[in-house]
Formats: structure tokens, C-alpha cells, sequence
């Protein structure tokens, strides 16, 4: 949600954490020969999707962390799907993984997965998406979504004005972040009344499929001004159906992640804006995290927020070292 009670005293902590990022995380790393202890212990990275580059990024950069750490780690790939996600978890459990660095395909649906792990004596550590339990993971590494999503949603209005029609793409139903960045693009834009909402469907967070979506909205709603999208991906898809149909210097479209792709469009005038989610910074907490608590540390915050900054086309440059 949007506040995380108690946490902004983790503010030094996540400075550490950028520093780490802007120096491929390895002021955090262990050598493995300093512990060798570590040499057979093996640490799991579970994502969502790496039919993203977003999410290629989140795990290759929590399994190199985990390596530089000392441990052995594999990346799991669930495709979005909740069965093979399910089926990750029996199996690394029975493999004698140590620890979970977990990327969730659904909030509520994978609890139980989580929690299998714990139970099971598997330290769990969600990074990027939220699940719906504070005893299923020992730590929640998040983007504050809802406040990246304030920003958006200020700078769409400045951008379309109080009057216009728009279209906005969600994400996977099942995911907090979709909900998150909607709740906090609504809060603002739900105050003007001449912004109106034309349609609200759900894309997946994927390219292909927000593509299709974008393409079916503009045949019953070919006059809009403005598309809200819950990712990238699917910024990228919408901009390519208004491309199709003559409209994509007429309509404004708006991202979220800020990924490569995304802020160069911000860049060539392609997508209006994008707010920049950290994947480096979750990565490398929830890695250094697990080893922490490896070593027998239990006093690691239950949720920590990671800030989310607006990209616009007068400071892409400024992001583009960060891009994803």
C-alpha cells in the first residue's frame, strides 16, 4: 500500500543501497573465500517473468549479488503462471535451497507457496511484488507504487489539462503493484471532472497483449487523449497500436518501470512520461538480506520502500544510466 508504517528509519539503508547500485552492488558483497561454509549453500531466485527485461534485470542482478556473496544461486522462471510457480517451490524445497528470493506471480496466490518454504525451514524475500502476508516472507523489498503513481498522475493532468478522455491499461489483476499504481493515479486525477475514463482493461503488464487491447479500445474510443499504462511493456504496446492508426501524435502515453526502451521513447517525444523503479536496489537488498539472516541476523525489517522517481523527456538523460 502506499505508506509502510515505521519504515522511512530504513532511509540509510536504502542510501546504502543506491550507492551499491551505482556501483554494481559489489560494496555489499562477500568473497566467497571468507566463508567457507557457503560453498554448498545454495540460494533460489523465483521471478514472475523473464518475459520482460525488467524482470531479466531484477533476477540476474539478485543471482549475481547472491554469487558475490559467496553462495551458489539458480534463477526459476514462473512465465506468470501460479502452477509453475507452485512447482518451483516443491522442488527447490526438496533440493535443500537455504533461502527464497522471490518475485510473486499473484499477491493472495502465493502466500501459500511462501509459506510452504518458510515452514519448511526456507527463508522467503520478496522483492518488487508484494504478498498479501507479513508471516510468509521475512522481508518485503517494494516500490512505493502509489506514490510513483501520484507523480504520474500530477504530471498527466499537466500534461493533458483538466479536460479529456483517456484510457487506462492495467496490469495482472492479481498483483498489488497494478492496484497500487491505479489507487495513486486516480487520487489525482479522479478530481478533475472533465477527465474522463473511457476504458479499463487489464493488459497483463505485457507488450503483445496491450498491443491487441489498445487496438480493440480504439475501435469503439478512436478520439481519446491520453493512455495511463501500469508498465512499460505495455506503454510501448499502446504507443505501437496509435502508431497503426494514425494517432500517435495526438494521443499522450504514459509508462511505468523505466525500463531502456521506455526512456528512450521519453527521449524521442514517443511516450509522454515514465517513473523509474529501482530492480537493482530490490535485488541486492533482498540478497543481502538473505545473507544477513543466513549469519543469524532476525532483527531485518518486514518491509522496506524503495522510491520511484518521474521520467519525463527534460530529465530522461539524467536516468538513462539507470535504464533497465
Amino acid at each position: 500500500m502506499r505508506h509502510f508504517s515505521g519504515m522511512r528509519v530504513w532511509a540509510a539503508a536504502l542510501f546504502a543501497c543506491m550507492f551499491a547500485l551505482l556501483t554494481g552492488c559489489d560494496s555489499a558483497s562477500t568473497p566467497a573465500s571468507a566463508d567457507q561454509s557457503k560453498a554448498t549453500a545454495r540460494i533460489a531466485v523465483v521471478v514472475s517473468t523473464l518475459n520482460n527485461p525488467w524482470f531479466v534485470v531484477l533476477a540476474n542482478t539478485a543471482r549475481d549479488e547472491a554469487r558475490k556473496r559467496g553462495y551458489e544461486a539458480a534463477i526459476f522462471d514462473s512465465q506468470n503462471d501460479p502452477a509453475k510457480e507452485a512447482a518451483h517451490f516443491e522442488n527447490l524445497i526438496a533440493a535443500g535451497y537455504r533461502a527464497v528470493l522471490f518475485n510473486a506471480t499473484d499477491a493472495q496466490g502465493s502466500v501459500a507457496n511462501a509459506s510452504r518454504a518458510m515452514q519448511a525451514g526456507v527463508p522467503v524475500f520478496t522483492m518488487d511484488r508484494e504478498i498479501n502476508s507479513t508471516e510468509a516472507a521475512v522481508s518485503q523489498v517494494l516500490s512505493d507504487n502509489y506514490d510513483g503513481a501520484v507523480s504520474l498522475g500530477q504530471f498527466f493532468v499537466e500534461q493533458v489539462g483538466d479536460t479529456g478522455r483517456y484510457v487506462e491499461l492495467l496490469g495482472i489483476v492479481g498483483d498489488n503493484n497494478t492496484w497500487n499504481r491505479s489507487k495513486g493515479f486516480h487520487s489525482v486525477v479522479d478530481r478533475y471532472a472533465g477527465l474522463q475514463m473511457v476504458a479499463q482493461q487489464s493488459a497483463d503488464f505485457d507488450r503483445s497483449r496491450a498491443l491487441e487491447v489498445m487496438e480493440s479500445v480504439l475501435q469503439a474510443q478512436p478520439d481519446v487523449d491520453a493512455v495511463f499504462c501500469g508498465n512499460d511493456a505495455m506503454a510501448l504496446g499502446a504507443y505501437q497500436a496509435l502508431l497503426a492508426a494514425g494517432r500517435a501524435d495526438k494521443v499522450k502515453v504514459f509508462g511505468f518501470d523505466g525500463s531502456e526502451d521506455a526512456i528512450r521513447s521519453v527521449r524521442e517525444g514517443k511516450l509522454t512520461a515514465t517513473a523509474m523503479q529501482y530492480p537493482k536496489i530490490m535485488a541486492c537488498t533482498v540478497a543481502e538480506f538473505a545473507d544477513r539472516y543466513l549469519q543469524g541476523e532476525r532483527t531485518l525489517p518486514r518491509k522496506v520502500p524503495v522510491a520511484v522517481d518521474l521520467i519525463t523527456r527534460n530529465n530522461a538523460m539524467r536516468f538513462a544510466d539507470n535504464a533497465q
